[in-house]
């Protein structure tokens, strides 16, 4: 979910209030592609690899991690890919050289993976509808530090958390609770840090 937010606002017209921060939009296609690419690799791809063989090797009864105790070694390996994403950017492109939410979006996941990882050892939660809560939280606390940047977006983007949170009931996954308190989470945790942790780092 974090790449379909990112993929919106490096390629969608917006520009900041503050014209002395650099821009996602303005950034060289090349920059952006491998942004686009590291995100890929530590977000979905080797997440996906370790799931995978956790599978194989009888860790997981399911890739699809139905049961709610499998789920907490998973969302550690998230939160860890996470905070490794983040310190590479930092340590690589410091002193906010790149557009402050290059930075906060990894963080901003491995705080949601942690929260889901405390819940997860009480009760069950969407962890698809966390995903898409992030989704729209990105995209609400993006389009808030924008002089330009189309609304519609943000309204798609509900949309489109809305169908996969329908899917998920449908296919009787989850119970409402369980889709309502993972989007929910995870939007207001994701906007809430993309807002105040620019401030504290």
């Amino acid at each position: 979910m974090p790449i379909y937010g990112l993929l919106l606002t490096l390629y969608i017209p917006s520009q900041e209030f503050d014209i002395s921060k650099p821009s996602m939009f303005e950034m060289t296609d090349g920059l952006k592609a491998q942004i686009l690419f590291l995100f890929l690799v530590f977000v979905t791809i080797a997440p996906g690899v370790s799931f995978v063989l956790m599978y194989k090797r009888g860790l997981l009864s399911s890739v699809e991690m139905e049961e709610r105790k499998e789920r907490l070694f998973p969302l550690f390996i998230m939160l860890s890919y996470c905070i490794l994403l983040f310190f590479l950017f930092w340590k690589k492109a410091p002193n906010y050289f790149l557009p402050v939410y290059i930075y906060i979006l990894p963080l901003t996941g491995g705080i949601v993976a942690l929260m889901c990882m405390i819940l997860t050892t009480r009760f069950k939660i969407s962890l698809h509808a966390a995903g898409t809560g992030i989704f729209v939280g990105y995209l609400c606390a993006f389009a808030s530090n924008q002089i330009e940047f189309h609304s519609s977006i943000i309204l798609l983007g509900i949309l489109f958390s809305g169908c996969v949170l329908s899917a998920r009931l449908h296919l009787n996954k989850h119970t409402p609770n369980q889709v309502y308190l993972g989007w929910g989470l995870a939007f207001l945790a994701t906007y809430l840090c993309m807002i105040w942790l620019p401030e504290l780092l």
